[in-house]
């Protein structure tokens, strides 16, 4: 088994440490730096290479920040070389955004989740079976979209 590596996300540090606390394992630092015109640039400042990595991070206000925030966070662990990337996510604030209830509006937690996957995360269902579920019932009948092949690998059904 790979050694784990916890990276925390500003939307709730104080949730990540006490995982760490649970877990027996120290909580790494993140650097997250805001440039003049308010884009954000994140840096993990542990080594990464061939560890699986967990990234703590809540959707919550101000949810477009925070998802914007694990994405940078997520390509970053991926770009480092993780053996495996997980993203906790306590509070999906997407999830209500899960069918088309009236014509020409978007699937908004189908969107993120391609995006989540798209970033770097690696989902497992068998590992991360919440993910699996709710990647299912966020399908669009006849989508006409490619998905990465993580993702058909993983949600082989979808």
């Amino acid at each position: 088994m790979n050694e784990i590596t916890v990276f925390s996300g500003s939307a709730h540090p104080e949730l990540a440490a006490e995982i760490c606390n649970y877990l027996g394992v120290p909580l790494q630092e993140t650097r997250l730096k805001r440039f003049s015109n308010d884009c954000l640039e994140v840096q993990l400042q542990a080594n990464c290479r061939e560890k699986d990595v967990f990234i703590v991070q809540t959707l919550s206000a101000p949810v477009q920040e925070n998802l914007v925030e694990l994405l940078l966070m997520l390509d970053a662990a991926r770009g480092a070389s993780a053996s495996r990337i997980t993203a906790v996510i306590p509070h999906f604030s997407y999830a209500r955004s899960d069918k088309k209830d009236s014509p020409r509006i978007s699937i908004g937690g189908r969107l993120v989740a391609d995006l989540l996957v798209t970033a770097g995360r690696q989902p497992r269902p068998h590992h991360d079976a919440a993910f699996a579920t709710g990647a299912r019932l966020l399908q669009r009948p006849g989508r006409s979209v490619a998905r990465p092949a993580r993702a058909r690998r993983a949600f082989p059904a979808l």
